[in-house]
């Protein structure tokens, strides 16, 4: 067993620079959010919303995707959803990140190394009902995120994306509504900073025009 637990230790020693990892989200004391930020809300989110999911979920193998989900940026970095839009950068993410969690396998071997494996990708292939309320948790944080910050930090995409969480939580009507009640802070916020969410939505619907 030693030798696991040096395993593990060097593990959670990487893991420390998820800490310090920044994403592009701000807080509302005007500091860079961390990885390691964003995933702790992802789980508290999980605790408190579970008793309202349209179904019963394994909540510990819940837990466990949510905190695995982005340990690859140890290795991979954190990439705004904004920098791969296209196919080749997508492909390019996945690839470094798939070779990420392959080292993470690696690194703590079979049994626990497999394990962490076999839960990154179930919450990329979003299938089961617990990556689809990882996935959508995910979504959702960030756009809570960006309600707390202060508008001048929002992209054009940020403000976009307030109209485009539903494709994500469709499939539950809590985490639908959840979705409804963070679009409308977005809606207010960028309502009260004079930015129009008619001319947000008019550049949605042209983009999708174009799609």
């Amino acid at each position: 067993m030693e030798r696991e637990l040096k395993n593990i230790l060097e593990v959670l020693t990487l893991a420390e620079r998820l800490k310090s990892e920044l994403r592009h989200s701000w807080l509302s004391d005007g500091r860079q959010e961390s990885v390691a930020e964003h995933t702790w809300r992802m789980a508290l989110m999980a605790v408190l919303l579970e008793p309202y999911l349209d179904e019963e979920v394994d909540t510990a193998h819940l837990l466990k995707m949510i905190l695995i989900h982005d340990l690859v940026e140890i290795e991979a970095g954190d990439m705004p959803a904004f920098t791969v839009l296209t196919e080749e950068a997508k492909a390019l993410k996945h690839q470094k990140e798939l070779q990420a969690i392959e080292n993470l396998r690696e690194k703590l071997g079979v049994g626990i190394g497999q394990h962490i494996y076999e839960l990154w990708q179930e919450f990329e292939a979003r299938e089961t009902y617990e990556a689809k309320v990882a996935n959508a948790l995910d979504k959702l944080e960030v756009r809570l995120q960006h309600n707390h910050a202060d508008i001048k930090t929002w992209l054009e995409v940020e403000q976009e994306n307030v109209f485009k969480m539903g494709d994500h939580t469709a499939f539950d009507s809590c985490l639908d509504q959840l979705k409804d009640l963070i679009q409308e802070q977005g809606v207010q916020k960028m309502e009260n900073a004079g930015i129009s969410t008619t001319k947000v939505l008019a550049r949605i619907a042209s983009q999708n025009a174009l799609a």
